[in-house]
């Protein structure tokens, strides 16, 4: 809020532009577009303004998941800055992961139970397309912190809180972890709130840049591609580390490179990047010369290769599947291998790894594995995947209901043709 601005008033406002905009679609110019772009989202992703949020993760299960997760190690910092702050009877600390599924909300009992009165708990969905309106959930949305004030939220059961929150990356690719949460009144609308979630977020990377230095403080070269149209090269520099993007050529060449140490000539990588169509040899040439530039040594010639290791995601989750540890490829896999390349090479990796993990999602029966999948934007449609979520879960399952609707949506989706029957996931909708 603006300075002076007075917090009744301005909730009175921006509750009377939610009730314009949810019987009637029309946006108030006095509500903030970063909030006005969020009730949009919302709108398309929800039956009405008065719900709560889904609890998918309890229990063992959840000790088990949060216990694994990355932002696991930086709950004692999260707790360090901003745990007293959640112990004043006031405030929540909430952290989520990516998907924005709260792994942890903590503080004092009374706020506590207050804010299980509309499952604000750990296991629970606050995404938009869950939640609605909300700081984590718009700040995963967005990928930059965020402030949502009171009335500003979609749901009208969370209309009395007031949230900042801001998203915390891998500081080796980039990739979002989660996000880090402040909930508490309409106190929080102040510029500090924010400030101080964003300045939490910055430590929590900072601590995890930390513990992924190898021998002598030197990490490897990591390539980050799936999920991502341009893949991100780490690479060593000194004690530190430099992350390049590297454009969409650029990438499907290291991509191809990366899963051939051997090496490549120039007729096989043209094939692989281009299929059939004539291209000259010099303008394969040339885009190497390019890429040399930016990757330096790393890249040689004769045959093309990479001349150091370089450790990509999608090997990762090829290890992790190997092992057996179907939820540890799931935690890895960001969605499909450079989703919008038409390379041949890089289309026949991508339909291989996603092959394999969703036959390991369905033939392990784990609920939480399939139910991490339904929910992703590749698996959404995946009529196979629900139904055998549906048949996973425990009739005690407090998820069971919403899983068993959009199964019996998809199947009737199917039935009117407006699909073709069998799944449909995202890379297979990409394929040229």
């Amino acid at each position: 809020m603006a300075g002076g601005e007075d917090p009744a008033e301005r909730s009175r406002t921006v509750r009377g532009a939610h009730e314009e905009f949810v019987t009637g679609g029309r946006v108030s110019p006095r509500v903030r577009a970063v909030v006005a772009d969020s009730w949009r989202r919302s709108a398309a992703a929800l039956p009405a303004a008065d719900f709560l949020a889904p609890v998918d993760l309890a229990d063992a299960e959840l000790e088990e998941y949060r216990g694994t997760h990355p932002l696991a190690s930086v709950m004692p910092l999260f707790r360090e800055l901003l745990g007293t702050i959640a112990d004043d009877g006031a405030h929540l600390l909430a952290v989520c992961d990516a998907s924005g599924r709260m792994l942890w909300v903590e503080g004092h009992r009374g706020v506590r139970s207050r804010a299980e009165a509309m499952n604000f708990v750990a296991g629970a969905r606050w995404d938009e397309r869950h939640a609605g309106t909300n700081a984590p959930g718009t700040a995963l949305a967005l990928d930059h912190a965020v402030q949502i004030f009171a009335t500003e939220h979609y749901n009208r059961a969370v209309q009395p809180w007031t949230c900042a929150a801001a998203p915390v990356h891998d500081p080796r690719t980039g990739r979002l972890l989660g996000a880090v949460d402040l909930t508490g009144g309409d106190h929080l609308a102040a510029p500090h709130s924010l400030a101080l979630v964003r300045a939490t977020a910055l430590a929590a990377e900072a601590r995890l840049a930390e513990g992924f230095r190898g021998p002598g403080g030197v990490r490897a070269h990591e390539l980050t591609a799936l999920g991502q149209d341009e893949a991100t090269l780490t690479t060593p520099d000194g004690c530190r580390s430099r992350r390049i993007r590297l454009g969409r050529r650029h990438s499907e060449i290291l991509v191809l490179l990366a899963g051939h140490p051997e090496g490549l000539t120039g007729d096989q990588l043209a094939t692989a990047l281009y299929g059939d169509r004539p291209v000259p040899p010099v303008t394969l040439r040339a885009e190497l010369s390019r890429l040399r530039r930016l990757v330096g040594p790393l890249l040689a010639s004769r045959p093309y290769r990479l001349c150091a290791p370089v450790e990509t995601d999608v090997a990762r989750v090829e290890r992790e599947l190997e092992a057996g540890d179907v939820r540890g490829a799931l935690r890895t896999y960001a969605g499909p291998l450079l989703p919008s390349s038409e390379a041949p090479g890089v289309c026949r990796v991508r339909r291989l790894v996603e092959g394999r993990l969703r036959r390991a999602v369905l033939g392990g029966g784990d609920a939480w594995a399939l139910q991490l999948w339904a929910d992703s934007r590749w698996g959404e449609e995946d009529l196979e995947v629900w139904e055998r979520l549906l048949a996973a879960l425990p009739a005690s399952a407090p998820q069971r209901a919403g899983v068993a609707a959009e199964a019996r949506r998809l199947r009737e989706t199917y039935a009117r043709g407006l699909h073709n029957p069998g799944r449909a996931t995202l890379a297979q909708r990409t394929q040229p």
